[in-house]
């Protein structure tokens, strides 16, 4: 061994410490890693920040873009909804939202695709008084069986193919992985419907943090426009479109006239009604229905050009200027371009019109205005914000928008029309330009550890390769693998490969581990697709921690779990992903 192979595996092994240890974040210790290896002389000063620019670094930053705009679309929540009366049991939850999220996993970053099931599931779990934790892990698993199927369904994937480019001169396609991926989660998921019993009984399900923050019964105002499907529905009708989550408490006719309606009260255009709900749900009822917040208009033609409108929850303090005086004496939007959507109060339900109400100490409302404008107007009204509570109220999204765009930049991918990374890239700029998400939502939704991390060891991976040390990793395998049948040896790859994700992360593992299976399979004289395909499974099957994926440490927190939890359900599912894998390799990537 050299000194520079020894001063990689060095750094290397440190860094994977540090990863166990847990106490320094882990796009930190990535950066410190970098930076040592620049410092002994295995980076080049001139090639150290390479890994910013490669594709890689694009497709996963534009990937969770698109996987947003997608989840505020609402159209997933749309499409499931028909299915909801069939997901009773836990086993019939696990079958329908493990196979959908597999189907989107292979079509949007996996952690995308999770993110936006996990209210979905947590919201029948709590229908149906079940444990949410019955069904979040085998919601995760199936997220990342699902992501096996595509070059974009996750990043060992599109890290493996970047190996096999290097490697071959040519990348795997966008369905190459597709006929080992489906039948791994076709037997994946199968095994979660009945395995979900190996989970503990008693979940330690900790309340969501958007739990701990609700806030319920807000009073709104909304207003049916001409032409809306609800003109001539009852109310009944209505609030059933909300799921029992909206309730009309008053209707405003005739201007001035105010009526507290039964369930069969027909509705007419421009009634204005009095609702009570929370943000969220309002939120659906208003993208399903049609219907416009009162004022909503008003606020958003007055913003200047370039400044994004914001609904943000507050709270009214004792010594607000807002304390005892209404709406219209305020006139909040011609003084200081904003308008109130919605206002929350402990002492009861509320029916009077929403511009009469006089504000109290302690009052919640939702604030519509520019972004740049609310902190000044924040201070000058008294107003307390709450913390990590910015609300999606009024506006209506074009729910299809994100779903086309994705479909057609897949298609283009799939046609060898475009490249991924411009695919996608290309799909994130058009969602921006289609205000189907907001330049900020794509500054706070693509997670920048991730990018810090992958950027820092990108150069450190190559490092690996370019001192030999993966060419010395493969001699050592090799003298396994030379006493093993070729399935032995690509199982023994594959288990490698899953035992090293839970500590190195699933991206640096396949940016580790694939030079090195690359090596094993020229030094063993065999075809280097199937080893690499048993990188990709095995660092994109981490089962058995909540630390390997985004994925499960997702579900954690809302699940309840401990650490030991997941080898219960996850060990299982890992034996049978290597038990199955290999022959299908073998049967579709012939050696």
């Amino acid at each position: 061994m050299t000194l520079q192979q020894s001063l990689a595996f060095a750094i290397l092994g440190v860094t994977i410490a540090l990863f166990i240890w847990d106490r320094i974040r882990y796009d930190v210790v990535a950066a410190l890693a970098l930076l040592a290896s620049v410092a002994v002389g295995i980076v080049p000063a001139d090639k150290a920040f390479d890994g910013f620019s490669d594709q890689i670094v694009i497709i996963v930053a534009s990937a969770l873009v698109v996987s947003a705009a997608v989840g505020r679309s609402g159209v997933i929540e749309w499409a499931i909804a028909p299915l909801a009366p069939y997901m009773r049991t836990t086993g019939t939850q696990i079958a329908i939202l493990v196979s959908t999220v597999g189907v989107l996993s292979a079509f949007m970053k996996n952690i995308g695709a999770l993110a936006i099931f996990i209210p979905i599931a947590v919201q029948i779990a709590r229908r149906t008084e079940r444990p949410a934790s019955r069904v979040l892990m085998p919601l995760s698993f199936g997220s990342l069986l699902g992501g096996l199927m595509t070059l974009i369904g996750t990043s060992p994937n599109v890290i493996v193919s970047r190996v096999r480019s290097e490697i071959v001169g040519e990348p795997f396609a966008m369905f190459d992985f597709f006929p080992v991926g489906a039948c791994l989660a076709l037997i994946g998921v199968t095994f979660l419907v009945f395995g979900w019993r190996l989970l503990p009984r008693t979940g330690r399900s900790r309340t969501p943090p958007e739990e701990l923050f609700k806030i319920e019964g807000y009073i709104s105002e909304a207003r049916i426009p001409e032409g809306s499907a609800l003109a001539g529905k009852t109310v009944e009708e209505l609030e059933t479109l909300g799921n029992g989550e909206v309730t009309v408490v008053a209707i405003i006719r005739e201007k001035f006239r105010r009526y507290v309606p039964s369930g069969n009260w027909t509705l007419y255009e421009d009634d204005i009604l009095v609702l009570e709900s929370d943000p969220h749900a309002l939120q659906k009822v208003i993208e399903r229905t049609g219907l416009e917040l009162v004022g909503e208009k008003e606020t958003a033609a007055e913003p200047e050009t370039g400044h994004d409108l914001l609904s943000v929850e507050a709270v009214v303090t004792s010594t607000s200027p807002m304390v005892g005086r209404s709406l219209a004496e305020l006139r909040l939007r011609q003084r200081h371009r904003i308008n109130v959507l919605a206002l929350s109060r402990r002492s009861g339900r509320m029916r009077t019109r929403l511009r009469r109400v006089r504000f109290q100490p302690g009052d919640v409302i939702v604030l519509q205005g520019a972004e740049d404008a609310l902190p000044e107007t924040f201070a000058e009204l008294g107003l307390l914000p709450l913390a990590e509570r910015n609300v999606q109220l009024g506006g209506h999204r074009r729910a299809f928008v994100p779903v086309t765009v994705l479909a057609v930049a897949m298609a283009a991918i799939a046609l060898h029309i475009v490249p991924v990374t411009v695919g996608f890239f290309a799909a994130a700029v058009l969602l921006v330009l289609f205000r189907s998400i907001s330049l900020r939502d794509v500054y706070t939704t693509i997670d920048w550890p991730i990018i810090v991390l992958l950027g820092c060891l990108i150069p450190i991976s190559d490092a690996i390769r370019t001192t030999g040390g993966a060419e010395l990793i493969a001699g050592w395998l090799s003298v396994a693998g030379g006493l093993l049948p070729p399935a032995g040896a690509i199982a023994m790859i594959m288990i490698a490969a899953m035992a090293v994700t839970p500590f190195l992360n699933n991206a640096a593992t396949v940016l580790v581990m694939g030079p090195v299976a690359a090596s094993l399979a020229g030094q063993l004289g065999l075809g280097v697709d199937a080893f690499l395909m048993a990188v990709a499974i095995g660092a994109a099957c981490d089962f058995l921690t909540p630390i390997g994926h985004q994925c499960n440490t997702l579900v954690m927190g809302p699940g309840g779990y401990s650490f030991g939890d997941y080898w219960r359900l996850g060990l299982p599912l890992s034996c049978i992903v290597v038990i199955a894998g290999v022959p299908l390799i073998l049967t579709f990537w012939p050696l």
